[in-house]
C-alpha cells in the first residue's frame, strides 16, 4: 500500500494564502498543486507556492530549545528548563520595570496567524500591548487614512479586479507579487478584453506595465506629485461623480479646494511624465464604467507614503469607484488583523501607536532610548528583524542591550543568533494555522489548516508554549481548575458558552488569557486536531452579530439556523472545511454597513494631508549629490519570498539576489554584467553582483528582499546568501506619521570592487550554490 496521499492546506508565501494541496510521502511533502476545492483560489498555484517542499525541509530547522552562553555561543537545554528560566526572568523584568518594559515583535509568519493570537493573550497578562510586526513596517499610513476617511483603522479597502473595465495599478507588480486571487489569470484576461484597459504607474516598466495599455513610468519618489496631478486634472474636467459625492461622502469642498491649487503642469514636470500621457490616463479615468484600484509597497514605502495613500483614496472616492461592482469596496473580518488605536502614543519613543502596533523602524529607539518606559525585554515570534527591520547595525545594536529576547522560529535565524533563548517551534505545516488576510468583497474566505506532516521531535506549536509559560508564571490555572470547562465542552456547545461565561465571570483577571482557555478546555473537541483554532470561537460570533444576513447567505442558512446559534454555525463551518468556507457574503450596497463613522459616509477632508499637500516642493524630488542613485530596497521577485524560506536551492533563478541596473547606468560606472560591485549607503556598505535591466529608469536600482540568511554549507559552515538589504536602510528615512520606512527610495551610489575582493565574493557565491 502506498504511503503517499494528498493533503489540503494553504500557500504561506504571499498574503493571498492561496488553497494548496500537498504530496505527502512518508512524514515529508514532496509535490504541491492547486486545490480545486478551496472557493477563492480555486486551484490556482503560482511558481513559488511549488516550491514549498524547500521550506519544510532544510537542514536549518531547531529541534530543541537553546541557551545563550556567556561567550555568545548556545546549548541545549530541555523545554522545562527553558520554560523555568524563561519564566523567572520575565518575572524579573515586570517586577522591576512593569509590563510597559515588554514588547512582542511578529506574532505569526506570512499567512500563519495561530500563533499570535497566544502570544498576544500573554503579553497582555503580563500588563503590556506594545506589538511590532511587518504589517506596521509597510502599511499603517494607510490604515492610518483609513481611520479618517471610514472611522475605524480596521475598514480597509478590497479590489473587485474580476468584474472591473478598467485597472489602475500604483506601485505594484500582481504578475509577480500577486496580491489578489488568481492574479496572473485575471491580469490575461484584461489585456485579451478590448472592453477592458490597464494602467500601471510604477518608475520601472514591470512585467505587468509590459501588459498595460498606459504605463506612467514616473520619476521614483514622485508618486504624490503624480497622483495629485491626475486629481486636480479630473477636478478642471468635472471628471467626479457629484452625485456619488453628495449620497456618500462629507467634506468634498475643502478637497476640490486643495485641488484646484495644484500645479498640475509643473508636478507633472517634477514626476518626469510628459503631460499628454497624464492626460490620457485621466481619460481612461473618466471614460471607465467600473474602476478599481490596486496599490502595494512602491508607493507605502515610498516618499510621502501616508500622503501617498490619502491620494489613492480620494483617487477611488472622488471618480465615485467605490461600493460598486468591479469597483474598491471595505470588506468584512472574522477576526482583524489589527486594531484600532486613534490618539494613542508610545511614550518612550513619542510615536503613535496605529492600528495597535509599534513601527518597526523605531524599535531600536525603543530600546536604546533613556526613557524611564524603554523596553527591557523583548519577545520574538516568526519575525526576523536583524534582516527585516531599517538600518540593521541599530537593529543588532539594541537586540544585544535587552535584559532579555527571547526567540520562537523554526530555524537558527539571524535574530535568533542575537538572542538569550531560542525556542524551537513547529513549521507551519506541522501544526494548525490560519491567516488573517482575509480581504476579499462581496464574499470572504476564510480557512482552518490542519497539519499534514507530524512536528519534528523536540518542537512545539505556538500554543502549547504560551500554555507552559503562562502556567509557570502563575498565570494560567491548571488542568484541575479548567476540568469543569472541559467536560462542558464534551457535551455541547451550549453547555460550554455557559460555563465559560461563568467562568470569566468569577475570574475577571483571567479575561487577557482567554485564547489559552478556549485552547486548553474548548479546544481538544474540535476535529482534525484543529484545538489552536479555538481562539476563533469568539471571533465567530461576533462576526454573526454584526453581519447576520451576510453570514447565512455565505452558510446558505437563511431560515435555518436561529439567530442565538447562528455564531457556533459559522465557528463550526471554520473550524471543519479544510478547503476554507465562505464566511460572509455582502450585497454591494451593504458595503456602507461597514463604514464605521455613525453617518456611515466616507469623511474626505483630512487638515493634516491637505496642508502636506499643500507644502510638496518639486525642487525636492530630484537625487541627492552624494548619492546619485535610487535604490528600491525589497523588490519582490519570481523567486524570493519573505524570510521563511532559508535553504537557497529554492530559488531557480537569480541565486544572489542580484542588483538590478539600467544598461546605461552600467556602462557608465565602467563595470560588466554580472560583475560584483559595492553599494554604499549613508548607514552602510552591501556587495552585490550586478545585472544589466533596462526595465529600470537610469538611476533607479533594485535588490530583492527575502535574502541575507546564513545557511550551513555542506561543510557546516553559515554562509550569508544574497543581501541583507537593511544594511543600507536609514530608519530616520521615513513617514513623519507611520515611520514607515522608505525602503523603496534609498539614496546610493555604486561603486567598483578590487579584483580581490570581486575573487572572493564570487568564490564564496559558487560554495553556496555550487557545493559539489
Amino acid at each position: 500500500m502506498s504511503s503517499q496521499q494528498w493533503r489540503k492546506t494553504a500557500c504561506n508565501l504571499c498574503y493571498v494564502n492561496c488553497g494548496i494541496e500537498v504530496m505527502i510521502d512518508g512524514e515529508r511533502i514532496t509535490k504541491v498543486r492547486g486545490d480545486r476545492d478551496n472557493p477563492k483560489s480555486e486551484g490556482y498555484l503560482c511558481n513559488k507556492a511549488a516550491r514549498i517542499p524547500f521550506y519544510a525541509h532544510h537542514r536549518d530547522r531547531l529541534t530543541t530549545p537553546l541557551r545563550r552562553r556567556a561567550d555568545g555561543t548556545f546549548e541545549p537545554i530541555d523545554w522545562d528548563t527553558a520554560i523555568t528560566e524563561i519564566a523567572g526572568r520575565l518575572r524579573a523584568v515586570v517586577e522591576r520595570h512593569g509590563g510597559k518594559s515588554l514588547a512582542l515583535y511578529g506574532g505569526g509568519g506570512q499567512g500563519n496567524h495561530a500563533g499570535g493570537a497566544y502570544a498576544n493573550a500573554l503579553l497582555r497578562a503580563l500588563g503590556s500591548r506594545h506589538v511590532f510586526n511587518a504589517l506596521s513596517q509597510e502599511k499603517t499610513g494607510d490604515f492610518w487614512i483609513n481611520g479618517h476617511l471610514f472611522g475605524s483603522q480596521t475598514c480597509h479597502t478590497a479590489e473587485d479586479v474580476h468584474h472591473c473595465d478598467l485597472l489602475l495599478v500604483i506601485g505594484a507588480n500582481p504578475w509577480i507579487a500577486h496580491g489578489f486571487p488568481n492574479a496572473r489569470d485575471h491580469l490575461n484576461r484584461i489585456r485579451k478584453d478590448p472592453d477592458r484597459k490597464l494602467i500601471v504607474i510604477d518608475p520601472r516598466r514591470t512585467e505587468t506595465a509590459e501588459m498595460a495599455d498606459l504605463h506612467l513610468g514616473l520619476r521614483p519618489g514622485t508618486d504624490a506629485f503624480l497622483l495629485a496631478a491626475i486629481l486636480a486634472l479630473l477636478v478642471r474636467r468635472d471628471g467626479l461623480d457629484h452625485d456619488f459625492l453628495a449620497a456618500h461622502a462629507i467634506g468634498f469642498d475643502a478637497v476640490r479646494e486643495a485641488l484646484t491649487r495644484v500645479p498640475v503642469e509643473r508636478w507633472a514636470e517634477a514626476a518626469d511624465v510628459p503631460l499628454d500621457q497624464v492626460e490620457r490616463c485621466v481619460d481612461m479615468i473618466m471614460q471607465a464604467k467600473a474602476m478599481t484600484v490596486r496599490v502595494e509597497l512602491g508607493i507605502q514605502q515610498g516618499v510621502h507614503s501616508t500622503l501617498n495613500s490619502y491620494l489613492e483614496k480620494l483617487l477611488i472616492v472622488l471618480t465615485g469607484s467605490f461600493g460598486r461592482q468591479g469597483t474598491n469596496q471595505l470588506h468584512s473580518w472574522l477576526q482583524p488583523l489589527w486594531g484600532n488605536s486613534p490618539n494613542q502614543k508610545f511614550a518612550a519613543i513619542d510615536t503613535e501607536v496605529i492600528a495597535g502596533l509599534l513601527p518597526p523602524n523605531l524599535f531600536p529607539q525603543a530600546v536604546l532610548s533613556e526613557h524611564p518606559d524603554r523596553l527591557r525585554a523583548v519577545w520574538i515570534d516568526s519575525s526576523n528583524p536583524a534582516n527585516t527591520a531599517a538600518n540593521t547595525a541599530d537593529v543588532e545594536k539594541a537586540l544585544a542591550a535587552l535584559d532579555l529576547c527571547v526567540v520562537v522560529d523554526v530555524a537558527m535565524t539571524e535574530t535568533a543568533r542575537l538572542a538569550h533563548y531560542v525556542l524551537p517551534a513547529c513549521s507551519q505545516f506541522e501544526k494548525t494555522e490560519f491567516t488573517l488576510f482575509n480581504f476579499e468583497f462581496p464574499k470572504n474566505f476564510f480557512q482552518v489548516r490542519a497539519a499534514v506532516v507530524p512536528p519534528l521531535p523536540g518542537t512545539l506549536a505556538e500554543p502549547e508554549i504560551y500554555t507552559r509559560l503562562a502556567r509557570a508564571l502563575g498565570l494560567l490555572p491548571g488542568d484541575n481548575a479548567l476540568a469543569p470547562l472541559r467536560e462542558a465542552a464534551q457535551a455541547s456547545r451550549g453547555s460550554f458558552a455557559a460555563a465559560f461565561r461563568a467562568f470569566m465571570g468569577a475570574n475577571p483577571s483571567s479575561a487577557p488569557l482567554g485564547a489559552l482557555l478556549l485552547y486548553n478546555t474548548l479546544g481538544p473537541t474540535l476535529p482534525d486536531g484543529t484545538a489552536a483554532a479555538a481562539a476563533l470561537w469568539p471571533a465567530a460570533l461576533a462576526c454573526a452579530k454584526r453581519s447576520p444576513q451576510a453570514v447565512r447567505r455565505a452558510l446558505g442558512l437563511d431560515g435555518k439556523v436561529a439567530d442565538e446559534a447562528l455564531g457556533d454555525a459559522l465557528f463550526d463551518a471554520v473550524v471543519g472545511g479544510r478547503s476554507g468556507v465562505a464566511i460572509t457574503e455582502h450585497a454591494y450596497d451593504e458595503v456602507w454597513s461597514l463604514i464605521s463613522h455613525p453617518d456611515r459616509k466616507v469623511h474626505l477632508a483630512i487638515p493634516a494631508m491637505l496642508e502636506w499637500l499643500g507644502r510638496l516642493d518639486p525642487a525636492a524630488a530630484g537625487p541627492a549629490p552624494d548619492y546619485p542613485f535610487v535604490l528600491a530596497a525589497g523588490q519582490r521577485r519570481m523567486f524570493n519570498a519573505n524570510q521563511i524560506f532559508r535553504d537557497p536551492a529554492w530559488r531557480r533563478d537569480d541565486p544572489d539576489g542580484a542588483l538590478l541596473i539600467n544598461a546605461k547606468d552600467l556602462r557608465s560606472l565602467g563595470a560588466n554584467d554580472g560583475e560584483w560591485v559595492a553599494v554604499q549607503s549613508a548607514r552602510g556598505r552591501v556587495v552585490v553582483r550586478c545585472k544589466a535591466d533596462d526595465s529600470m529608469r537610469p538611476g533607479q536600482l533594485a535588490l530583492p528582499h527575502g535574502y541575507g540568511q546564513a545557511y550551513p554549507a555542506a561543510d557546516g559552515e553559515r554562509l550569508s546568501n544574497g543581501p541583507r538589504v537593511n544594511a543600507l536602510t536609514d530608519s530616520g528615512n521615513c513617514d513623519p506619521i507611520a515611520a514607515t520606512p522608505y525602503h523603496k527610495h534609498v539614496p546610493v551610489r555604486l561603486e567598483r570592487l578590487p579584483a580581490t575582493e570581486a575573487a572572493a565574493y564570487e568564490a564564496r557565491s559558487q560554495r553556496i550554490h555550487h557545493p559539489s
